[in-house]
This record gives structure tokens, sequence and C-alpha cells, in this order.
């Protein structure tokens, strides 16, 4: 496992693009005294300049240059802190690199990514060797699993603790307010791009346990469409396909299997979005099912991809404060259970989902992984929020102003 020797306890890289510089701030503001933190990345003249807009805490952080395209960069990297957190992506092209490094050097490692081959990917390279070395490669630790995972989470640890079965048909619907990022808009792209070239992603995206670590051992249980028909209403709320459902609903399966299916191997788990009430509602709903397929079929042709690029956020560009400040997401989640119980779980918070408050979310889970060691799940290699953090990262985030909880109906 990682020692305490180690001359860092947690480092950023990626710490000066948007989101890294988002998540550097958060530590700043959150770690508590004496936590040795310090900033990444491949100029170092950028990174001062990061640095002395950060909040006092920051100024006296210090400062390595490593390069994802550096292989022995980031082995130094690694071997020098306990934690990297890095935001540096689209992780399809940059991520596997520093997976390595970590896996490689017993280095616990947090990430935001929400593409589906780039994890099946590290889990299958750096896996078992992340297993050897007692590192703890987490993987979705932003908005995109986080929220959904630990409100499994909670619903199974409440579920079990009423002896009420197993988790049977479980669905989220989420509703926010928020912006997107130019780096958001290039993951997309990376993934979409791969899919056009290569018919076994296609497969695997199209495959609902597409992240298990054991896919023949997964039951044969039919998963509810990532993709469902415009004309549903929840709770008399309008709901529509989720953009990041399909992603989400991986990982929670996942995490389901990493735990020996202790959520049930009866668990249907599917994600949807509210666009809310009325004929408005129901235009929303309608138009977030069709455009989001036809916007991601434009990106995977030329012509049309280089004309949403003029339109779209460019790289290290995301949304101004006032739109982060502004933003919210709550995530309502109803789970019937396998004895015909029904239970809630509700997962909040303030600040845009996707920017301020992952940054807190990525922030929290680097500070767990670095400072509770020995309070978090005894797991190591390819990990979940849920399974590589678990209860721990609840516990943070109910600190840090966020809202999780669970309860029967």
């Amino acid at each position: 496992m990682v020692g305490t020797a180690r001359e860092h306890d947690v480092v950023v890289l990626g710490a000066t693009g948007f989101v890294g510089t988002l998540v550097a701030e958060h530590l700043a503001l959150a770690a508590p005294a004496g936590a040795r933190i310090a900033l990444a990345g491949r100029s170092r003249d950028r990174l001062t300049r990061v640095r002395a807009l950060l909040p006092a805490p920051a100024r006296a952080w210090p400062l390595l240059v490593a390069d994802t395209d550096d292989d022995a960069s980031l082995r130094a990297l690694a071997a020098a802190t306990r934690v990297v957190v890095t935001t540096v992506g689209p992780y399809l092209r940059s991520g596997l690199p520093v997976v390595e490094a970590c896996a490689r050097a017993g280095t616990h490692y947090a990430d935001l990514t929400g593409e589906v081959p780039f994890v099946r990917r590290a889990a299958d390279t750096h896996g078992e060797v992340a297993r050897a070395t007692g590192a703890r490669l987490v993987h979705a630790c932003g908005y995109d699993a986080v929220p959904s995972d630990l409100a499994v989470l909670l619903l199974h640890r409440r579920v079990a603790a009423d002896d009420a079965g197993t988790l049977g048909h479980v669905r989220l619907v989420a509703s926010a307010r928020g912006g997107v990022s130019g780096g958001t808009v290039a993951s997309v792209r990376g993934v979409a791009e791969l899919a056009v070239r290569d018919a076994s992603v296609r497969r695997l995206l199209a495959d609902p346990y597409a992240l298990s670590p054991d896919r023949a051992a997964e039951p044969s249980t039919t998963q509810p469409s990532d993709a469902p028909a415009p004309g549903r209403t929840v709770d008399g709320r309008w709901v529509a396909t989720s953009p990041m459902g399909s992603f989400n609903t991986r990982v929670v399966r996942r995490s389901n299997a990493l735990q020996g299916w202790a959520y049930g191997r009866d668990l249907r788990y599917e994600e949807v979005a509210a666009t809310g009430r009325g004929l408005r509602g129901a235009a929303a709903a309608v138009g977030l099912s069709v455009g989001l397929p036809l916007a991601l079929a434009a990106l995977m042709v030329p012509p049309t991809r280089a004309l949403l690029d003029r339109a779209l956020p460019a790289a290290g560009t995301g949304p101004d404060a006032a739109t982060r400040r502004a933003g919210w997401f709550r995530m309502g989640v109803h789970a019937v259970t396998t004895t015909g119980r029904h239970y809630r779980a509700l997962a909040a918070g303030h600040g845009d989902p996707g920017y301020a408050a992952t940054a807190v979310m990525l922030g929290e889970a680097a500070l767990a992984l670095a400072l509770d060691g020995d309070r978090l799940p005894d797991r190591a290699g390819s990990l979940t929020p849920a399974t590589g953090i678990g209860d721990v990262l609840v516990e943070r985030l109910r600190a840090a102003g966020h809202t999780y909880e669970a309860a029967e109906r």
C-alpha cells in the first residue's frame, strides 16, 4: 500500500486546465492544515500563474512539471505522491499513461472520465498491477458518476439494514442547471470518432454490462434502454434520455459486480432526465431525446463536426463564474426491492454540476484517498467511487454541503 514517506499527499495533474484549476481552488479552501498538495502540468510558467490566483493556502504549494506524453515524468510524479488526481483529457487520448504510472508505483488515482472505452481499457491493462501494488484506481469521480454511484450504494445499505431483500428496479431521475466546457465536448467527440472507426467499440458502448469485471458472470437480467422513447412521465414530470446515463449506468453495474452483486442479481438500473411539466416539458423531452442522438451522429461526420466545432466551447474554456454559482443538481432515485418494498434516495448539491460541484466531488475523493486510508473499503485495482471510497466520500460530500440520503417511502 502507499506509504507515508512520499513527498506529497495529493498532486493535481492538469492544474492549469479549466477544471483542474477549480479542483485546486477547492483543495486550497477545504484541505486540512498540513495536507501536502502540489500542482502539476506541462508548463511551469502557467503553473506559477495559476497558483498566484488561488486562495492563500495554495501560494506555497510545490509545482511539478509532467507531461502525459513523457512516461519518465509520469513515473517520477507517481513515485512522489500518495494520490494523483488528474483532469487531463480526453482520457482516451491522454489518460492511460497516467493510470499505468500510478498502478506500477502503488499510487492512488482519481479522474473525471465519462468515457466507457477508457475505463474498460484501464481496467483490462492495469487493474491487475494495481491490485498487486495496492493502488486504488478510482474512475468517474465527478458529476459522472459520483451522485449516481453513491445514491445506489446508500439505497443498498438501507435495504440491507431493513432486511428488505435486494434492489430490483431502480430509476434515477436527474434535474440540473449548468453549462458545458470544451473538455467535455472533446471527450464526447473522441468517443464518437473511435466508435466510427472500430466496430468493437460500438459493441462495447451498446453493452449494458460494458464495465463489468466479469462479463460472463453477469445475470441475464434485461436492462432498461439508455434512450427511452419520448412520452414518458415520472411523478408528473416529462422525462427523456439522460445525456450521461449510458456511462453512469455502467458504473453502477460495475459497482454491483465488484461487491459480488451485493445490490442484487435482479438489479435493473436506469437513468432519465426530467424536463419539466406540461407542454413545455413535453417539448423539451422530445427535443432532448431526438436531439441528443442527432448531435452525436453529427460529431461522427467530418463536415458537420467542423460546423459544430465553431459553435461549441473550445478546449480550455467553460462556464463563467456566475453560471457556475447559479448551477445545481438534484437526483431523485426510486427503488423497488425484491420483496416489493419502496425506497427513495436523494443526491443533490449546489453549483454547476459539471464544474463547481464536480470540483468538490473530485477534490474530496482525492482527500479521502490520501488521508482516510484506514476507513476506506479494503480494495485495490480498477474501482468506482462506491467501491473505492464509498461511505467515506458520502460523509465528506455531506460535510461540503451536498445532500445524500436514503429512506423507505
